[in-house]
């Protein structure tokens, strides 16, 4: 059986929150849900979530529920005719107090915006399709020059040329979604915009108060994220390369290197990577990608991300089961190709953890011995991520009790957890029942090799110490 290591992030919205419409997009490939909270109302993601989750059930998968928070709403208001037409060297007035635009001014949502720039600020609105520069500011109002024209329909984002707006990452609308989000037990929250890693410890500590298990996301959009990257990624659990946003601030050309750096900072901090945005976005009109979408994700395989997102075109696109259909195909084709280089980590004079030293030599052993299958019993999932990172093109099997740990794992590339409960200390039975495991699934067969991980005392987290190899059919309880 072949199997694709590099997971799918697919959002829901209308043209995917119907039973069969998600049963085909499972089937196709979906790894991990997201419900993107800038839309919908929390019965509305409940119910997703719910259904999700059902589905899998019947399928004996697990399937990850991502919250994505909407953030700060740096945008402008409405327009009375529901947009207006922009030319170069018009003027235009972004009002703060403004009800209802028209095609000499409009409102904004971001009531702050005036105090946040001066003359000569350079504002990009609708992702940076239009473009004004600042002529003065008069108490609620901008007053602008418009240096790129176009179409200008309601609510369209602002981004300031450089970064630089000082809206805080998680709003009041925010506080209240992560209380819906844990309530429906979501696997991880995305947070938008955060600028340092106090930003994401705040999160956490709100997932925490209200009750949730569910591990970060730091969604990289804004420049100021880039100077405090590391810090942003040590605080963070997962971190989404969020293309459109950050190539308005910092400028499209700067966007490619640092995805490739994102995503190498990433994994050598052992935290996991979703690559987002637009990816393959003609897909919400059209059956089949463009090519340059299909190097677009498969670059993003090779540069080792773990994940890869659909937006609109699984959410509103036409669409939606071809659109993972064909990022599952392209991701299985690139990671023919896929060379990783984390093996120059065991040129290290020394692990930092235990758990570290057992992956590595785990991956030593799988690419040096004709192993079909690494089988890691965890608690946690700790030492998985660490496997995953290890990265052999040997198909790791999380096999764990806990719910949580299992749908927290379905985002690891290379990782596919299965649920196995533990109900006895007895090490050799529990050995023996992996191995059945695996050999229900048809994933191994009499005479394979396969690689075992486990902790020892059992059922103690984060204490995995021991790798065993064993011959499937030769293991016998004891």
């Amino acid at each position: 059986m072949e199997l694709r290591r590099t997971k799918i992030v697919a959002t829901l919205g209308p043209a995917s929150s119907e039973r069969e419409v998600l049963e085909r997009m499972l089937d196709a490939g979906v790894d991990v849900v997201r419900l993107n909270f800038s839309h919908g109302q929390a019965a509305d993601h409940i119910a997703r979530a719910e259904l999700v989750r059902e589905l899998a059930r019947a399928r004996r998968r697990s399937v990850g529920v991502l919250c994505d928070l909407q953030g700060p709403k740096i945008r402008i208001g409405k327009f009375a005719d529901g947009k207006v037409l922009l030319r170069p060297g018009d003027n235009f007035i972004l009002d703060a107090d403004c009800p209802l635009g028209d095609q000499s001014r409009v409102g904004l949502d971001y009531k702050t915006l005036p105090q946040e720039v001066v003359t000569g600020t350079v504002l990009l609105l609708d992702d940076g399709r239009i473009v004004l520069t600042v002529d003065s500011v008069e108490g609620s109002a901008v007053y602008c020059t418009v240096k790129v024209g176009g179409l200008l329909s309601n609510n369209k984002g602002i981004n300031r040329l450089g970064g630089g707006l000082a809206a805080e990452a998680l709003t009041e609308k925010d506080r209240e979604d992560i209380k819906t989000a844990a309530a429906l037990s979501a696997d991880y929250i995305a947070i938008s915009f955060p600028r340092s890693g106090a930003d994401v410890e705040l999160a956490r500590q709100l997932v925490q108060e209200a009750g949730g298990h569910a591990h970060i996301v730091a969604k990289i959009e804004r420049a100021e994220a880039i100077p405090a990257l590391e810090e942003i990624v040590d605080a963070a659990d997962v971190i989404m390369v969020a293309r459109g946003d950050l190539g308005v601030e910092v400028g499209d050309a700067v966007v490619p290197g640092l995805q490739k750096r994102m995503i190498r900072l990433a994994r050598a901090k052992n935290k996991l990577v979703i690559t987002a945005t637009q990816m393959m976005e003609s897909m919400i009109l059209n059956p089949i990608p463009t090519r340059a979408e299909v190097s677009d994700v498969a670059n993003a395989v090779l540069d080792g991300t773990d994940a890869v997102m659909l937006s609109a075109e699984t959410a509103a696109g036409q669409f939606p089961v071809e659109a993972v259909a064909a990022m599952h195909r392209v991701c299985k084709e690139a990671e023919k190709e896929y060379y990783d280089d984390s093996m120059r980590r065991l040129g290290r004079e020394t692990f930092d953890e235990i758990d570290e030293a057992i992956a590595m030599a785990t991956s030593y052993s799988a690419r040096h011995f004709q192993v079909k299958a690494i089988a890691a019993l965890t608690q946690s999932g700790k030492s998985v991520i660490w496997l995953s990172r290890a990265s052999t093109h040997v198909p790791i099997y999380a096999l764990s009790p806990e719910q949580n740990t299992r749908r927290k794992l379905t985002l690891c590339r290379g990782v596919y957890p299965y649920r196995m409960d533990i109900a006895t200390h007895d090490i050799d039975r529990i050995l023996f029942d992996a191995e059945e495991e695996l050999v229900s699934r048809g994933v191994v067969t009499n005479g394979d090799y396969i690689l075992l991980t486990f902790g020892q005392p059992i059922g103690k987290a984060g204490s995995t110490n021991t790798m065993k190899l064993v011959q499937v059919g030769e293991h016998r309880q004891s």
